[in-house]
This record gives structure tokens, sequence and C-alpha cells, in this order.
């Protein structure tokens, strides 16, 4: 049987703000009941709403003290910012066009973050933020949680151990379901901003669940894109932003990809995958089942190995929570990032320098990358899907 890992105790634990997770939001939560599965830190304030009502509510239900919940964002920089008792690091979870000033905020008053995707409107001001945190010594974390699953640890592993041999070929698709009715026009508050630039920025799509291939590619397999083409289609009626894509792409060194990301996929819930494939063999997992994995080799039978009751790699097997046949999932994978991010701080709170695994989490430096991503894709796209050099 596996151990869980070890809790925090309530002297060790760090605190941390919140800005959005308010009535109505889905992501918010999620965070909130990661960070609390580990007890690592505690949640001491927020601005959940613009609403300051809705942010009072959330905050009674969630037992703060009214004195450190705020009307606007900026106020909460700034009050926090002059405590002793300061957070030491605030979630941001709020749609794309206030990540920006919300991270820049936090970053100008001390406070270290945590940021949904994608980091900024722009890879230009998504640098302003890795050069703000960087030049004060801030840790900087994106929340792409896919890549905390423990059978992606392992995927990375493999990979990295020339298990597959050299690399030559990835598929990498995200297909859902949800917007290919005219769901915004029913007042939704989810489809709503992400179906409006000027909450979510050039596109939809990608922008929204595009990212996660590229970022989940990168991290598992470490190629980086040298130039891509890039289909970004209009499908519901009277959008003016992606709900689906088709972009194919060359890495340096010469292997190549297709990554397909939709919104209008129906039959599809939420259905993220990736397949390597390389010169010794090729693996493929599936985010629905998170616990498999695929493997395939030149010379012995496919296997389908099993969280929790195969061998995976070390780093795997230290984020695996529960015995096998126990499905560890989506919250789980959020609760992992938090559990490498959250120590990271506190050793650099007292001085000291994580490395190594201690900063296996997203950072600004991945950030940047994914906006660069969005906007290459929008600009192959625009141009009438040529190809684009990635850099």
């Amino acid at each position: 049987m596996i151990e869980g890992q070890e809790s925090g105790t309530a002297a060790s634990r760090l605190k941390y703000g919140m800005v959005g997770g308010g009535p109505g939001a889905f992501i918010g939560d999620v965070h909130r009941k990661a960070i609390a599965m580990d007890g690592h830190a505690e949640l001491v304030a927020g601005c959940f709403s613009q609403n300051f009502d809705n942010t009072l509510t959330t905050g009674r239900m969630l037992g703060l003290d009214e004195a450190r919940l705020y009307p606007t964002f900026t106020e909460m920089m700034a009050a926090e910012g002059k405590r002793e008792d300061k957070i030491d690091f605030v979630v941001i979870a709020t749609p794309n066009d206030s990540h920006y000033p919300i991270a820049k905020a936090a970053l100008e008053q001390g406070i270290h973050v945590v940021c949904d995707k994608p980091l900024a409107p722009s890879s230009r001001e998504a640098e302003v933020l890795d050069r703000l945190a960087r030049d004060r010594g801030l840790l900087f974390c994106v929340t792409y949680a896919y890549t905390a699953y423990p059978m992606v640890k392992h995927m990375r592993a493999m990979v990295a151990n020339g298990d597959l041999g050299e690399i030559r070929f990835v598929h990498g698709e995200y297909p859902q379901e949800w917007l290919a009715t005219p769901l915004e026009r029913t007042g939704q508050k989810q489809s709503l901003w992400r179906t409006d630039p000027a909450r979510a920025g050039i596109s939809n799509c990608v922008g929204d669940i595009g990212s996660h291939i590229e970022h989940m590619v990168a991290y598992v397999t470490g190629l980086e894109i040298e130039r891509l083409c890039a289909r970004l289609d209009r499908i519901g009626e009277g959008r003016v932003l992606d709900d689906n894509a088709s972009i194919l792409i060359d890495y340096k060194g010469g292997a190549r990809g297709i990554y397909w990301s939709s919104q209008i996929a129906i039959g599809h819930d939420n259905g993220f995958r990736i397949r390597v494939y390389g010169t010794k063999g090729g693996f493929e997992w599936v985010q629905e089942s998170p616990n498999y994995l695929r493997v395939s080799y030149l010379d012995r039978p496919v296997q389908i190995l099993s969280r929790g009751r195969d061998d995976m790699y070390p780093r795997a097997q230290g984020l695996s929570r529960t015995p096998s046949g126990h499905p560890e999932g989506y919250f789980e994978a959020f609760a992992n990032l938090y559990s490498t991010f959250i120590p990271a701080l506190a050793k650099k709170i007292v001085g000291q320098e994580p490395a190594g695994d201690e900063l296996d989490f997203p950072g600004a430096a991945d950030g940047i990358r994914g906006v660069r991503y969005i906007e290459k894709c929008v600009e192959s796209s625009e141009k009438g899907a040529v190809w684009v050099d990635f850099i």
C-alpha cells in the first residue's frame, strides 16, 4: 500500500490570499481544496469578486476575518504588503484579462504568485512579470496542473531516460463539446467571458485548452517548437474567437507533431490525450483515465501501466497518493502542484534556495512560452494558415 503524503502542521503553514473564486466560479474552489489537501498553507485573505458583497459572502463562508476581505485587488495588495503577517503568496483565479495587473500588483508588494494560464494578454507583458519576479527574488507558478499527474511525471522520466529512443512524432488532442451550442447566449458565466475577446484575449480555444497541449508536450518530451502552421476555426454562429483549432508543428531537431483542440466536438467531455512515438517505442496517456499509461515497444507486447500498482520512476512514485484501484484525478493533480510549490516557497522564505525536483512546477518561463504559442497560432491562422517561425 502506498503511504499518503505527509500533511503540514499549523506551525509550518504558509498564508495565502486569493483573487477570484467567488460565487459561480469553478477554478477558485479547485485551488482551495487542492491546497487544503496537504495542509501546507492557510487561506487568510481574499478579493473573490468585483462585487464586494459577493466577496464578503464568500469570505464568511470560508471563515475569514472580514478585515482581510477587500473590495479590489489593488486595495488587497497594498494592504497586505504593509502587514507584518502579510500573505506569503496569492492565487489568481480570474478571467484572462486581469491576470497581468493582479500579478504585477502582487509582485510589486513582494508577494509570491500562483496564476492561472494564460499568464498575460501578450508575451511582452508575460516577460515583464518574469523580470519583476526574478528581480525581486520571488517565486512564480503558472497552473498547468495536468503535468502534475504522477503518470505524466513517469512519462517525462521515460523520455529523459531514453526509453522511447529518439522522439519522432507527437500527437496531442483536447476535444470538448461544451460550446457545440451557443451557450454564451444563455448568459452562462464561463462561456460569456471565454468567447469575449475583451476578457479572453486573442484566442478562446487555443488559449483556453490548446495551450495545455503545448505545455504538456514541452514538459514530457523537452521538444522545442521551431515553427508551426495553424488554422483556427470559428464554427459557432456569430463567434469572433476560435472554438476549434488544427496545428502542424515542426520541432527543433526534426521531430514533427499535430495538435487538435476543439470545444464543439460532440461526444467529448474533457478528452485531453497525448501520444508520443520514438525510435524504440511509444506511449499514450488520456486525462480522463489518468492512472493508466499505454506503452508500446517494437520487441515486446503492449503494456498498460497502472499507477499505484506498477513500478514508476521515483518522482512519479513520490506523488502517488493512494493504492492501486483508488482513482486519483484532477484535484490530486492540483494538490501535487501545490505540494511542490509551497515547500519550495517555504524554503525560499527562510533564505534557502530550492533546486532540482523542488522546483518541478510550471514557472513564468512556461507561461511566456504558452502566451507566445497562442500568439503564433493566431498569427499563422490570420495569414491564411501559413508556416511561421516560433521565435
